[in-house]
């Protein structure tokens, strides 16, 4: 059987191309021969239903242990106890019966379900009791707990782990989701509910994270699929494939596959190219998977706006570690830390945040016809900045008021606004490179059309140093790019300035480069 790039469930060796999932995160077996109840929590499609079903296989064979992976994802959201907890029973009964080894037992003989409060803690403690070898559980998708169940799941956990030399119980556990336990309270309905001085939540010893792959691990697993087929992934395409993804574990199999099978129609002669590598990463973000479309979802929750706003608009908040809301965008895979500030976890998720935002906008540009389609703004082979930015000053100054109250992410509302504007054009050929990240108080953007670059940077207008700052981080944009000519466009957002003194065009040159600042 051929092996495939998988983008869908856990993989399997004798099926996918797959990596190791434990060598991307260590020291579990430790903690299990320790008897810890831990934590490991990584973002959505990483790979840690893999790992789990590794380690149990690993520890069944192995011997000293009987391992029971258990997905209490079938248990409804936001139930109680009296209905949650007998749902996670039934589930731990039916993985016991599945079990090759565990089947020649019989689960919870004899406990019947009339307090949900204690069900678990005396099945597993009985259960436990009956075997001739102590018990390890993987429970998967502890996220989908929530309020009474969650508590009372953990509570029972606390409960048989702090009196398991009395009463025997499970000899280690191991819980697995998206995010960190503590950010479990808020998956409490009433979160000035006491949860008393024993709280359910500290049974976890360790908490553990799932890495994504290095750029070593990705020329590993594409290298499996050069040796099955032939075909050849150039080390500049694994190059940009990294580039792209970061080595999130989904989207290095996506691209992969949307390459190798449709892009290709699975022909191993051909060669993988750079120019597949961008046409695939265009397809993803615009077809926008399950696997992207959940995780953008998040972005209408107001802990989730309160981190990624300052990151479109380059305002650095400082946050702690201790932050709830700060780890749980971390934790969500949506942003990463890097050189000391906050940056989407990679430059498709970053595209997409910002399509997403911008959608509404786009939509109704497009039914208006606005901008017109690129063409109209191209003179010589160039794109005419001055006719097209005017256009959008004229724009912005009928329609902000209206546009921006449509807006959940109020402040960024201008950064927004103005890239449905350019993706509009861009749509019809050209692309936009975007340089979103905290502490840099602007947003670097660079349009390029027909060969040519075209480096923009946004900016609030914070008093008359703006216009300062933005020249001078503008020109070392430039720098980079190494462009001569720019545009600083500056957003006043104040209420008391006439539309004739916030709309103006003036060009400038500063170090040899030309720069328009555009205001709006």
């Amino acid at each position: 059987m051929k092996k495939t790039f998988n983008i869908a469930g856990p993989c399997h060796p004798d099926e996918h191309y797959m990596l190791p999932a434990q060598e991307r995160c260590t020291g579990l077996i430790d903690l299990i021969e320790q008897e810890q109840y831990f934590m490991l929590h990584a973002a959505r499609q990483s790979g840690k239903t893999t790992l789990l079903l590794e380690l149990a296989q690993q520890l069944n064979e192995q011997g000293d242990y009987y391992a029971l992976y258990c997905s209490v994802e079938t248990v409804p959201k936001m139930t109680e106890m009296e209905t949650g907890i007998p749902v996670i029973f039934e589930r731990l009964k039916f993985e016991v019966e599945s079990h090759e080894l565990l089947s020649q037992y019989t689960f919870a003989n004899g406990v019947e379900n009339t307090n949900p409060a204690l069900l678990l803690l005396k099945a597993l403690s009985l259960f436990c009791k009956s075997l001739d070898k102590p018990l390890v559980i993987l429970f998967d998708e502890v996220d989908c707990l929530s309020n009474g169940t969650l508590i009372s799941f953990l509570r029972q956990l606390r409960d048989g782990y702090i009196n398991r030399r009395r009463i025997p119980f499970v000899h280690s556990v191991m819980l697995v989701g998206m995010r960190n336990i503590r950010d479990y309270k808020s998956d409490i309905r009433d979160g000035r509910e006491t949860l008393g001085s024993q709280s359910p939540f500290n049974i976890v010893s360790n908490t553990f994270t799932l890495r994504n792959f290095t750029p070593d691990e990705v020329a590993n697993l594409y290298t499996q699929h050069t040796a099955q087929t032939g075909q050849i992934l150039s080390s500049e395409v694994i190059e940009k494939i990294y580039h792209y993804t970061q080595g999130q574990p989904w989207l290095v199999n996506a691209i992969a596959k949307e390459i190798v099978v449709k892009m290709l129609d699975n022909d191993f002669s051909k060669s993988i190219e750079p120019e597949h590598v961008e046409q695939a990463v265009k397809t993803l973000i615009l077809r926008r998977d399950t696997h992207i479309d959940s995780l953008m979802e998040r972005l209408t929750e107001a802990r989730v706006q309160r981190i990624v706003e300052p990151v479109i608009l380059g305002e650095s908040k400082g946050y702690s570690l201790l932050d709830d809301d700060y780890q749980y965008v971390l934790d969500l895979g949506l942003l990463r830390e890097f050189d000391g500030k906050i940056i989407p976890s990679n430059p498709i998720y970053g595209e997409v945040i910002i399509r997403t935002l911008s959608s509404r906008s786009q939509m109704a540009m497009k039914e208006r016809g606005l901008p017109p389609n690129a063409p109209a703004y191209l003179v010589d082979g160039k794109w005419d900045m001055k006719q097209f930015l005017s256009e959008f000053q004229q724009f912005w100054r009928e329609n902000s008021e209206i546009w921006v109250d449509k807006y959940q992410y109020q402040e960024a509302a201008p950064h927004l606004i103005l890239q449905a504007y350019l993706q509009r054009v861009v749509n019809t050929g050209g692309k936009i490179s975007r340089e979103l990240a905290s502490g840099t108080k602007r947003l670097d953007l660079c349009v390029h059309y027909q060969g040519i670059d075209y480096p923009i940077e946004l900016k609030l207008r914070y008093g008359e140093k703006t216009y300062q700052e933005g020249k001078e981080q503008l020109a070392n944009y430039m720098d980079k790019l190494g462009c001569d000519e720019g545009w600083l466009i500056v957003f006043d957002r104040r209420k008391r300035p006439s539309w004739k003194k916030k709309i103006f065009w003036r060009t400038q040159r500063i170090k040899g480069k030309i720069i328009h600042i555009v205001g709006c």
